[in-house]
């Protein structure tokens, strides 16, 4: 009966288990239990006895099949020194032998293994990958982080792009990240990622990525426009040059910008800092210059600080997901290349527009110290060789006459001359007939302003009290100045020596009183953003006085 219980069981117990069955069956059956149980069982004596000593002494359940430090031992606790022996060639530079023989080759667990056992110590690849992975190794890649020497304005720079930026936006003006993507092998070459296909079926390409001299290659120039959250792409087939990198932008504005910005009289650009548009290229400089003059835009350039070309809100918002949408498929023709970026699209509303340009852009383009003097290029405060506008033909005087214009402008003796009918669009008649106008109409608006305030009727003698900090031609000329001319109020503010409140007042007590008296501020796309521009403006128009003409 013993024998077939245990023939029954013992299938499905471990050692310890089997021990434990028959140390209990050998104590139920009492003296000469253990013989019994033995020959039943086909084991030793000492098996079954070793079985009834574990039951009785009462320890509770081990919870595994051996005592602790049961089996065979490991092969570094038999080996003290195979441990040091094996980081010594993982590591050779921090703790081991520089002159590892493994130091130049790939170092997989195999080769560990070998070079090991040539050492004297006994041991297999997957034993020196646990060995590994108790020392806190795993198998890793290289990682993209180095960026090489830090710019001590490198912080600084990213703010004052930040600041550049917001006041471009705020004032809806553009704003665009450019910038040249990898350029693209034109043919059945291997493109990287994958596709769904057959199984089976992949596409078959080229094994050697060799240009094709008649199909030739696609420079992708792109333009992002940050506001609007899309992309321009100039794709290109010869070289990319400066020429090529402004001819885009040029492209872009001629087919997207102004349309978009139909008010915009400025550009700021945000590049990297090498490359056709970096800040070192004079080309880039000459191209942007022509392209200001052509335009009427003034062009605000501000480069990213080097090796930080990543950061380039282009890269992430506009040429990874162009390469995400032509992953694994070969770039066969100029117009699959075209079609795949205009296809481009995300879930956040993203649009792209590309176009092929088969222009001609010689390199080797050289611009001479006396041309690059010549330019109409004004540095900035803050690191002037990253941050720099080029000026259209309009604004070209602001060079010569920033000092004098700004000494001039806060003459509060000297406004007459803001009165030029360029100005305001009036004749000096009509403007003296406006005043005229508006003359009775404040006064009704004031008296009545002054009985609310008061509670009732007046108290004092007409003409008596603080006198205001601004007359009625000051105030209609704030308001025609910023309404006709965009103008900000702060800097009117300035420019008539008052303060930011009582500038926005003046123009909300005038505007009222202009509808009443029948009259619109006649419209101009003309658009100034600093006393400087103001100056520059009226010199161009001859709308100056004397002083400024002698002066520049």
């Amino acid at each position: 009966m013993l024998a077939a219980k245990f023939e029954a069981l013992f299938p499905h117990l471990d050692e310890r288990q089997r021990r434990l069955l028959m140390g209990a069956e050998a104590r139920l059956l009492g003296y000469g239990g253990i013989r019994v149980v033995a020959r039943a069982a086909g084991v030793r004596e000492a098996t079954v006895s070793a079985g009834v000593k574990e039951l009785e002494s009462g320890q509770e359940p081990l919870g595994r099949v051996r005592r602790p430090g049961g089996g065979r031992k490991r092969v570094a606790d038999l080996d003290p020194g195979l441990r040091p022996a094996l980081l010594a060639l993982v590591e050779p530079d921090t703790r081991g032998d520089p002159m590892s023989p493994l130091r130049w080759t790939t170092i997989s667990t195999r080769k560990l293994a070998a070079e090991l056992c040539r050492q004297g110590h006994k041991i297999s690849a997957d034993t020196v990958a646990d060995l590994l992975r108790q020392e806190g190794f795993s198998l890793q890649g290289n990682v993209k982080t180095l960026e090489g020497g830090r710019h001590p304005d490198r912080d600084a720079q990213f703010r004052y792009i930040n600041e550049q930026i917001k006041q471009y936006q705020t004032a809806r003006d553009p704003v665009v990240s450019v910038d040249t993507k990898k350029k693209e092998l034109i043919g059945a070459f291997k493109n990287a990622g994958r596709e769904w296909r057959p199984t089976g079926q992949p596409v078959a390409v080229a094994t050697h990525d060799f240009l094709d001299a008649r199909l030739g290659k696609a420079i992708p120039y792109g333009i992002y426009d940050l506001a609007a959250d899309s992309g321009w792409v100039n794709v290109g087939t010869d070289h990319d040059t400066a020429a090529f990198a402004v001819e885009s932008i040029r492209r872009w504005w001629n087919g997207a910008g102004q349309n978009a910005y139909p008010d915009a009289r400025r550009l700021l650009i945000t590049a990297d800092a090498g490359g056709s548009n970096g800040y070192r290229t004079r080309a880039w400089k000459a191209e942007l210059a022509a392209l200001a003059a052509q335009t009427g835009l003034a062009i605000t350039v501000c480069h990213l600080p080097p090796g930080t070309s990543k950061w380039n809100r282009i890269e992430h918002r506009l040429f990874c997901h162009i390469t995400m949408n032509w992953r694994g498929r070969p770039l066969t023709s100029h117009e699959v290349v075209v079609q795949s970026i205009a296809a481009t699209t995300t879930t956040t509303g993203l649009t792209v527009h590309a176009e092929l340009d088969t222009g001609q852009y010689p390199t080797g383009v050289t611009i001479s110290d006396a041309h690059l003097a010549d330019l109409p290029i004004t540095s900035h405060d803050w690191h002037g060789d990253w941050n720099y506008t080029l000026l259209p033909a309009w604004l070209t005087a602001t060079k010569t006459t920033e000092v004098t214009a700004t000494a001039l402008l806060r003459d509060r003796d000297d406004h007459a001359w803001l009165t030029h009918p360029t100005l305001t669009g009036l004749p000096q008649h009509e403007w003296d007939q406006l005043i005229d106008r508006l003359t009775d109409l404040r006064h009704t608006q004031r008296e009545a302003e002054l009985h609310r305030q008061r509670g009732g009727p007046r108290q004092v003698a007409a003409g008596t009290g603080r006198h205001p900090a601004l007359t009625l031609p000051e105030r209609l000329l704030i308001t025609i100045l910023h309404h006709r001319l965009g103008l900000p109020q702060a800097v009117l503010a300035d420019l008539f020596k008052v303060t930011l409140m009582t500038a926005n007042r003046a123009i909300r007590q005038i505007r009222p009183l202009l509808e009443q008296a029948g009259y619109a501020i006649p419209p101009t796309h003309q658009r100034l953003y600093t006393a400087a521009d103001l100056t520059a403006y009226a010199l161009s128009t001859g709308a100056t006085p004397n002083k400024i003409n002698s002066a520049c």
